[in-house]
């Protein structure tokens, strides 16, 4: 029953919009979260506060950078002579250790 009225709680008619009562829904999903407008009985889009968006979209980046990193860790062989160091890989790339100390400091979260 919870989730009825939940339903009823988080759902929003496109006709309050078209009625001039976007302040009104945007301060209401502001205050109580995430919004479904509905039109014609189906879902048209979602309304989420920004802060939500944002953790939801980094939610996101999070778990495609770990599925990337696990579908590279199952090629990986600690014992194959395809591994490089460092030092070789800047030398392919035509790096040097002045190019990156001039860098500076990089922020990881």
């Amino acid at each position: 029953m919870s989730s009825v009225v939940s339903a009823i709680k988080n759902t929003v008619p496109i006709s309050e919009f078209n009625c001039g009562l976007a302040e009104k829904i945007f301060a209401d999903v502001k205050a109580n979260g995430s919004k479904v407008v509905m039109k014609n009985n189906r879902a048209e889009a979602v309304l989420v506060p920004p802060d939500e968006y944002i953790e939801i979209m980094d939610g996101l980046n999070d778990y495609l950078l770990l599925t990337m990193a696990v579908k590279r860790m199952e090629n990986y062989d600690s014992s194959s002579s395809r591994l490089i160091t460092e030092s070789e890989m800047r030398k392919i790339l035509n790096i040097t250790q002045e190019d990156l100390d001039s860098v500076g400091e990089v922020e990881f979260e």
